[in-house]
């Protein structure tokens, strides 16, 4: 047994070997199988050097078909040889160190291309025998009326050598002669096709022009016509032709016979056919794949008044799950089993079941009457996902959130539907998945702001879009200015002045709250510095404070206590004049290691006040281990007490959670204090300040300012 090829120009020349002995046999060529193998391997070369490539040359593989016309491949069957070695060994021997799948694809786009190359060399080869054969005809027309034309021997070695079939029939269509070639492509004897009627050759995808053209060139209105044409053999099989139809006139230029060229092209459509299907159908599960989804969906939108299409986007929950634990094959089994329960539900006219890629599915239904029909689409899709699937011995029960889209054609795009679909997915996702959902208009509006929102927050921080506006903290028992709650703003180009509430929640979800999270710390302590220094330490009034909202990813991120201190530093600020807010919510279950930052940041001394007290449900002695000085009280406790009498309920609650925080020794704040006799029934309660549109709404630090020069001077 001899050892296998163990270099790159070994494996090239074993390839080369294959190809050539595959080929060879179904040459027209004079030359030896070894000078033909010599012949082929700078193309094998050409073809190695194409799928190791960075990028794909669709011209240089065009190149290596068109070359084999040129070394007399010109039979059908050479062609077909040719791509099976290529299939079969290009990327064994030439890309046994690379991403086979990767190499597969490129190999399959190879074949494609030069089988195109290969067409289109034979094409040309035909065009040039075809004038040369129609010269001859001419000159030797009078050999079918006389047999006595001296260019018999010229014409008859044209026609019988010819590698494209060649037919001649009168105008009525009887046919007088055909070459080697044709018979061969028909399968069948000269006697079967001699003095048959070319009209008998109909063919149900003959195209709509076909039989008009023959007719003008019979009444000698045209001189020749080509297209693409089918007949059916007498085995049964359609046989695929490129058809060329001349006609050729006598000496005084009447009409009298017509010549037709036929390259048979069925191998080639097969191989287009086959590269279409893979092009257009997912690999995994043999759905049709995006590619055709869209082109099926932009059909249906483009269809005529009074027709409406009904969409259902599917999305499986908890795959990563399934993926992570059980490993990628098995859930790539399960994706094929879902493939074929969808399959399944979609076997109606005009419906159709594509995988997008991933875990998502599409299912499609088009027609008059989509309404309904969307509804039951998408109630059997969730129903074949009810029963377990097994899988490696295991039985998973898989689930799936699905949004439907459904409506008249015309009025959307493709994209638009399908964003539609995605959204309202995601919004029976968020819902708590398994379960569909129904397109809404204005939920896909918020969704898209949302979205260009987020995209838009890098840009808007590196532009300077956000500002800060204050709102003034009170003393509820002298009623001074003690400081002021920074509260960050966005002035958004398209949408105007935007709260936090649109905001911050993408800001955390993309992690930007972060960056922006320390611009809102650096300008309020710039802030804070420079109303100390306007207003002056040295007054009778404690020296502003400013208060910055915490979010919980700042929270948990290991800068923060350096980033803190930094930012005091540069700007001359004492950790006094900053109190740093943090929600209760954030702080339920705190861990020793989530605490750690905030008792760093307290005993150098920075406030820590606990936001939205009594919202949350921690247990109010864990108030003991946590590092706070200041308990913000909700505005829900105080609504109560805008009210006269005060809700009794709401005063005994707010007696005993002050008479509990200053046992503690915290200070408290009350947030939405709006009326004044608000203000003092929280002043007779015990809390310390109070915050609220009573006093002021947010706004730009000058007003602050203001407010404690008036404070100050009494």
């Amino acid at each position: 047994m001899s050892a296998e090829p163990d270099g790159p120009e070994d494996r090239l020349r074993r390839l080369t070997t294959i190809w050539s002995r595959a080929v060879f046999p179904v040459t027209s060529t004079s030359l030896t199988r070894a000078e033909f193998e010599e012949l082929l391997l700078p193309l094998a070369r050409r073809l190695s050097a194409l799928l190791l490539a960075r990028s794909f040359d669709a011209e240089e593989a065009r190149a290596v078909g068109a070359a084999l016309v040129g070394a007399h491949c010109t039979d059908p069957e050479a062609l077909t040889r040719t791509l099976d070695c290529v299939d079969a060994y290009l990327v064994l021997y030439c890309g046994e160190n690379g991403p086979q799948d990767e190499l597969r694809m490129r190999s399959s786009r190879l074949q494609h291309a030069m089988a195109a190359g290969y067409a289109q060399a034979l094409r040309e080869r035909t065009l040039a025998e075809q004038e040369a054969i129609a010269q001859a005809a001419l000159r030797a027309q009078g050999v079918v009326a006389q047999a006595l034309h001296a260019s018999e021997a010229r014409f008859r070695a044209v026609f019988e050598g010819a590698a494209i079939g060649i037919g001649i029939a009168d105008l009525d269509g009887n046919v007088l002669q055909v070459n080697q070639a044709l018979l061969r492509m028909f399968g069948g004897s000269e006697s079967t096709l001699r003095g048959r009627n070319v009209l008998e050759w109909t063919h149900p995808e003959d195209a709509p022009q076909t039989w008009r053209l023959y007719e003008e060139l019979v009444r000698g209105e045209r001189e020749h016509y080509h297209l693409e044409k089918a007949f059916n053999r007498q085995d049964g099989t359609v046989l695929w032709t490129n058809l060329t139809v001349s006609l050729l006139r006598d000496a005084d230029g009447a009409p009298q016979y017509q010549l037709a060229l036929m390259e048979d092209t069925t191998e080639r459509r097969l191989l287009n056919l086959r590269l279409r299907y893979e092009a257009t159908h997912d690999a995994l599960t043999g759905l049709p794949n995006r590619t055709l989804f869209f082109e099926r969906l932009e059909k249906a939108l483009g269809a005529g008044e009074g027709q409406r299409f009904g969409l259902c986007y599917l999305d499986l929950d908890g795959f990563k799950t399934i993926n992570d634990s059980l490993g990628h094959a098995a859930g790539d089994r399960l994706l094929v089993e879902v493939a074929d329960r969808l399959q399944s539900c979609a076997t109606a006219p005009g419906e159709m079941v594509a995988r997008l890629g991933g875990d998502e599915f599409v299912a499609l239904t088009t027609g008059p009457g989509t309404e309904r029909e969307v509804d039951e689409l998408a109630e059997r899709i969730m129903s074949a996902l009810v029963t377990p699937i097994s899988i490696d011995g295991r039985d998973l029960l898989v689930r799936g959130s699905l949004g439907i889209v459904e409506g008249p054609a015309g009025e959307r795009t493709a994209a638009e539907v399908l964003r539609s679909a995605d959204i309202t997915m995601y919004r029976a996702k968020s819902a708590g998945g398994n379960r569909f959902e129904l397109a809404d208009p204005e939920a896909d509006a918020r969704a898209i702001t949302r979205h260009g929102l987020t995209t838009a927050l890098p840009t808007a921080l590196e532009r300077g879009e956000f500002f800060i506006e204050y709102q003034p903290l009170v003393h509820l028992g002298d009623g001074s200015v003690r400081g002021a709650e920074a509260l960050v703003r966005w002035l958004h180009p398209q949408h105007g002045v935007l709260g936090p509430d649109r905001f911050i929640p993408l800001a955390e979800h993309t992690g930007l709250i972060v960056p922006l999270g320390r611009w809102v710390l650096e300008e309020s302590i710039r802030q804070a510095r420079e109303w100390r220094e306007r207003h002056g330490d040295g007054t009778a009034a404690a020296p502003l404070r400013i208060n910055v909202n915490l979010s919980p990813c700042q929270l948990s991120h290991p800068g923060l206590v350096q980033d803190t201190v930094d930012i005091l530093e540069r700007a001359g600020v004492t950790p006094d004049a900053l109190c740093l807010e943090v929600t209760e919510s954030a702080l339920i279950g705190a861990d020793d290691d989530l605490l750690k930052p905030l008792r760093r940041l307290a005993e150098m001394g920075v406030d820590i006040a606990l936001d939205d007290f009594g919202t949350g449900y921690s247990n109010l002695a864990n108030l003991r281990r946590l590092p706070v000085s200041v308990l913000k009280l909700d505005r829900l406790f105080t609504q109560g007490m805008q009210q006269f009498p005060a809700d009794p309920v709401d005063l005994k609650i707010v007696e005993g959670i002050v008479s509990l925080a200053h046992s503690l020794d915290l200070a408290v704040t009350v947030e939405g204090v709006e009326t004044g006799a608000q203000a003092e029934q929280l002043r007779i309660l015990g809390c310390d300040t109070a915050q609220g549109w009573y006093y002021a709404r947010p706004g730009p630090p000058e007003r602050l300012h203001d407010l404690a020069l008036v404070d100050a001077r009494g």
